[in-house]
């Protein structure tokens, strides 16, 4: 049976996300070049060789705001600071604004992503990785604050982009871009037209490729996987025609062959319907009042089928033991970390608070002033965020006496 090494993890599922989105992002442009010959040789230049560039770097950096254990990560963060109580909750409730507190409280990774893109941290140069606002806006799927956020009434209101910190980075975002707001002044934005393309790009990836892993680590079989993936085919002529793709496969010898072949098929086949959803709409993306992702909107057929891959995914792979057990221990290492160094920044002088907030790299700034608590735990949830897995297990383990540090 493979190992993790074998399947796809942060990094790998980010680049094969960048990879599908510069496809998408190709077709797309090269659509809206041919569809608009007159409006001049900028707009042809960007759309057909700068916008793939552009919704691939949107790709890469999509989930960068992850926390370790991916959404169970998230769960344990809003989990902690839901549970605080005694004097951990007063200061909390106390010393931060309600839009401060709902971001620990519904603790988002897509407005943290935003923040590591944007903040500077303790660097003298501002604008963070200084990336453009195209790119930026492309990966802000929520354009809300935490306190209009998580009202699914919108689909841009579904979770939240941004957290308090960086409202006003992105209101000069959405002001230079033309992003229409809420006319009410509330921190309720359009999604940019790219959202959409890179949204999409993520979508099929996850879809299609978390199939491929779980056939890799036997959840899931051969005959499953071919029954789910070729009956996008079912309907379709020439090269992609069922019986064609059927007969390449018979002259593939290994299964994981086959399902590489499979996957890389239906993933061509789903970026060129994406393509022409994204054309039909363009009047609403522009307008800022599309209120389905893409892949809602291709043929019934076919989502009806990406329904029965949800069904499945859910009830045989998210919930299949071992994954499980993976998100149970990432409730114990990320509440057990955050409540040492939470208990730190609160008590800082305290001998054992001096010795753990020592641990937290110089990028995450810790005041230990009060009236600047909101940027302290920000400083320690930025730094447990950006940790792998791995790196979280065993830094857990040191710092609880579960495992003693090497000394060198």
């Amino acid at each position: 049976m493979p190992g993790a090494v074998f399947v796809h993890n942060r990094l790998t599922h980010s680049l094969e996300v960048a990879s599908v989105g510069r496809s998408l992002g190709k077709a797309v442009g090269d659509a809206l070049a041919e569809k608009y010959p007159g409006l001049g040789e900028d707009f042809r230049e960007f759309y057909k060789y700068e916008l793939p560039s552009v919704i691939a770097a949107g790709c890469l950096a999509h989930d960068i705001g992850n926390p370790p254990f991916g959404h169970s990560g998230e769960d344990a963060i809003r989990s902690f600071f839901r549970g605080l109580d005694g004097e951990a909750e007063r200061q909390f409730t106390q010393r931060l604004s309600h839009n401060q507190q709902r971001d620990f409280l519904y603790f988002e990774g897509n407005a943290n992503a935003f923040r590591t893109l944007t903040h500077s941290f303790n660097e003298r140069v501002a604008g963070g990785f200084r990336l453009t606002y195209a790119t930026l806006a492309s990966i802000v799927k929520y354009p809300t604050d935490s306190t209009q956020g998580f009202d699914k009434r919108q689909l841009a209101t579904k979770k939240s982009g941004f957290f308090d910190s960086e409202i006003d980075t992105y209101r000069r975002i959405a002001a230079t871009l033309g992003i229409p707001g809420a006319e009410d002044g509330r921190n309720i934005f359009a999604r940019h037209p790219y959202v959409y393309l890179v949204e999409a790009a993520d979508d099929i990836c996850y879809r299609v490729i978390d199939f491929e892993d779980a056939h890799r680590l036997n959840i899931i079989s051969m005959d499953t996987l071919k029954g789910l993936f070729l009956s996008f085919f079912d309907e379709e002529q020439g090269y992609d025609a069922r019986d064609r793709v059927e007969e390449i496969l018979r002259d593939i010898n290994d299964d994981n062959q086959k399902v590489q072949f499979l996957r890389a098929k239906l993933i061509n086949l789903l970026i060129h319907r994406v393509r022409n959803v994204f054309m039909n709409k363009e009047e609403e993306l522009l307008s800022g009042s599309l209120q389905k992702s893409l892949i809602d909107y291709l043929p019934q057929r076919e989502r009806n089928l990406i329904r029965e891959i949800d069904a499945y995914s859910v009830q045989h792979i998210y919930n299949h033991r071992s994954v499980v057990e993976i998100e149970i221990a990432g409730y114990n290492v990320i509440g057990g970390m955050l409540k040492e160094f939470f208990g730190a920044i609160l008590d800082p002088r305290a001998s054992k608070s001096e010795k753990l907030l020592q641990l937290i790299s110089r990028q995450f700034v810790i005041s230990g002033d009060p009236d600047r608590l909101y940027n302290d735990i920000q400083s320690v949830v930025d730094y447990i965020s950006g940790m792998t897995d791995l790196y979280a297990v065993d830094l857990y383990r040191k710092i609880t006496g579960m495992a003693f540090p090497q000394i060198r």
